[in-house]
């Protein structure tokens, strides 16, 4: 063979190894991971419908963007978190159930119960991980465990974290998302809400009251017509920049500061819902809602943009339900229907959330699953994902992973029990609202309330509304399920009330039923 011929022989080998050798290295390259949570956002405040039919909340409410990502991925009509914000937050950056880890709260000034907790009429509070989350062993009040970006950051992704964060009170590790294996944190900081939305307002800083509550590090917006959702976006858009065209894959945190209190007009877009009649509350609710959902969309034709599409999972999720008892236009405990409450209430509108998940190549695009979920599953879950199958985490991790529902080779069989404990006082009066525990097996939902010792059963599939107690009308189930709760309870080692009135603890439901003979 001719010399020259030889030479192009050998170059054509070597181009193929590298192509070869690159497309391998394209083929296990993981993925990007976003993960979009809003905070506050009820089963119903979109015009996706996640029941069997549409309500008139679905039509009140525009999120073009969750439409076309339901579209785009699969819709999952029986996803929970817990009943208030902080205890979810730590639930999905640890997969640890709210009961063992003992944040069941909002976390806000250090090593101190809440304010509502310190003079109850009946009960005395336990002493809950009030310091919330905390890398570090021996951190005091504060649940030690192997973050979520941490475990990610530490096989080579590139981890941003953009919005609320919420997972330590203040002065703790926790506190700061950089300290969890965030390498970018963007306005996250102890407090829940933001004092002012309006970048006209300085996101609040300077306001003498809820000093705690400006948001930090958006300087360059101060005195702007800019809202708090869209400042956050952007920032975190430009965040990625840096890695989307290298090979390195990165995990965004979306973490909305929407739509929480306080209710302000995002007015880009709050003029429609004053012309469809809703008064000045629900409009500007509203607005907030349509203002989450844009940013949903930038991050989507930001992706498609880069070209990354096809390697990028995206996950939304709300962190409780929505709110409802009170600071709502309209009558108060309605905003959820057909779902019973609102935020902070062990009923299904304080617990059960709108999700999607958009996994290229692996969900079935419009689908829909029915597969029952709880927020510590997206630990586990996010991990798979990311092809991490060998964490050794600090921590007893509760939660499973849903990548076998997410590409259709598992159904729900009613086996696995999912979990509430909610050892607290929120301050708000409410149906469901106050200390209690759950567990939902299959179609069946127990709910045990602390003060009144009061035990509720429903069948969520004829009855998803919590209308028809049927504590009296099947005993056996009830005992099962309370047997069910009272040794998840015990195993995990959950906090319970002290009863003021006898100075003990308050019981588990199972005892309370064998006591009576039942």
């Amino acid at each position: 063979m001719p010399v020259r011929f030889l030479t192009l022989s050998i170059v054509f080998v070597v181009l193929w190894m590298f192509t070869s050798c690159e497309s391998e290295e394209l083929q296990e390259q993981p993925p990007n991971i976003v993960l979009f949570l809003v905070d506050d956002m009820g089963w119903q405040d979109t015009s996706v419908a996640f029941w069997t039919e549409r309500t008139p909340f679905n039509d009140r409410y525009h999120t073009p963007n969750m439409e076309r990502l339901a579209k785009q991925g699969m819709k999952f009509t029986q996803a929970y978190a817990t009943q208030v914000c902080s205890p979810s937050r730590v639930s999905l950056m640890t997969g640890m159930n709210a009961a063992r880890h003992r944040v069941t709260n909002w976390t806000l000034v250090k090593d101190s119960l809440q304010p509502m907790e310190k003079n109850h009429d009946s009960l005395e509070f336990p002493m809950w991980n009030v310091n919330g989350m905390s890398p570090f062993a021996g951190d005091s009040l504060a649940v030690h465990a192997m973050p979520l970006p941490q475990a990610l950051h530490d096989m080579g992704y590139y981890t941003v974290h953009s919005g609320k964060a919420h997972l330590g009170a203040i002065g703790t590790p926790g506190a700061d998302p950089v300290n969890l294996g965030f390498e970018v944190n963007i306005a996250g900081h102890a407090a829940g809400a933001p004092a002012s939305y309006l970048g006209t307002d300085n996101f609040g800083n300077g306001q003498t009251e809820n000093q705690f509550a400006g948001i930090p590090g958006l300087e360059k917006y101060y005195g702007k017509d800019i809202f708090l959702t869209e400042a956050i976006t952007q920032e975190a858009l430009a965040a990625l920049d840096s890695v989307v065209t290298t090979a390195q894959p990165f995990f965004l945190y979306m973490s909305h500061y929407a739509v929480h209190t306080p209710i302000m007009a995002d007015d880009r877009f709050v003029q429609k819902y004053y012309e469809k009649g809703l008064d000045s509350v629900e409009a500007k609710y509203a607005s907030l809602v349509e203002g989450m959902d844009k940013s949903l969309g930038d991050i989507i034709d930001y992706i498609e943009e880069k070209d990354i599409a096809d390697n990028t999972i995206i996950l939304f999720m709300s962190d409780n339900g929505g709110l409802s008892a009170h600071g709502r236009g309209g009558e108060p405990n309605t905003h959820n229907k057909p779902l019973a409450s609102g935020k902070g209430s062990i009923y299904e509108g304080g617990i059960r959330e709108p999700m999607l998940v958009k996994w290229p190549d692996r969900t079935e695009p419009g689908s829909t699953s029915n597969y029952p979920l709880i927020i510590e599953d997206f630990y586990p879950t996010i991990l798979e994902m990311a092809g991490i199958d060998s964490l050794q985490s600090i921590q007893k991790i509760d939660g499973q992973s849903f990548t076998a529902a997410l590409t259709g080779k598992k159904e729900y069989a009613g086996g696995r029990s999912l979990f509430w404990h909610y050892p607290n006082e929120w301050g708000v009066d409410g149906p469901g609202i106050g200390a209690a525990s759950a567990v939902r097996k299959g179609d069946w939902k127990f709910i045990y309330f602390h003060a009144s010792r009061k035990m509720e059963l429903y069948n969520l599939r004829d009855d998803i509304g919590e209308t028809t107690n049927l504590f009296e009308d099947n005993p056996e189930k009830a005992k099962e399920l309370a047997e069910i709760l009272s040794k998840h309870l015990k195993d995990v080692g959950a906090q319970m009330p002290i009863d003021k009135l006898t100075g003990e603890k308050v019981e588990y439901p199972i005892e309370i039923m064998e006591a009576n003979g039942e």
